[in-house]
């Protein structure tokens, strides 16, 4: 029996083996409800307390995405969230960043700190030379009007990276 995977569409779930279409259409309901439901949770929950909390969110907001999207997770002082934005949207293989907008956007929230997190629709995780070079740009332009960069994560299906972890910021 195929698994489940999040990121199908009512077409792919429905040619499952014992699945129709029919059923494979309510399945990718119930499955966009529980997506919807668990960002709507996080969102309420505004004390980013655990990596953990923060990781399920990027993958429920990321994983399954076919296109490559960069977004920043705004917070205060007290790692509350004040905004997560979709910043900026590319293409399968790359997205443009502008750490311009990126500065304008934490001033007009008056951000303290932010994690930022793009999707690698490829499937694999693995932080590219840009990757770290775009960080690197991101975290001095930030520094500069006293926000700090907690986390840079990607992600790739049910993968995340964090660069903190991995010494890279």
């Amino acid at each position: 029996m195929a698994s489940l995977d999040c990121s199908r569409s009512a077409a792919e779930l429905g040619s499952i083996e014992g699945l129709g279409p029919a059923k494979g259409a309510q399945l990718q309901a119930v499955l966009e409800l529980a997506r919807r439901s668990l960002h709507e949770e996080f969102r309420r929950d505004t004390v980013l307390s655990s990596p953990g909390k923060v990781r399920d969110y990027l993958r429920i907001s990321l994983s399954r995405l076919g296109h490559e999207v960069f977004m920043g997770l705004f917070l205060d002082s007290q790692n509350r969230l004040l905004a997560a934005d979709e910043l900026f949207r590319g293409t399968l293989t790359q997205t443009s960043v502008y750490p311009r907008e990126v500065v304008k956007r934490a001033l007009a929230l008056n951000a303290g700190a932010v994690i930022f997190a793009h999707n690698h629709p490829s499937g694999i995780a693995e932080p590219s030379r840009s990757d770290e070079l775009l960080t690197g740009s991101l975290k001095q332009a930030l520094a500069l009007v006293d926000v700090r960069v907690l986390d840079p994560l990607i992600v790739a299906g049910t993968s995340t990276v964090s660069f903190a972890e991995r010494g890279l910021l």
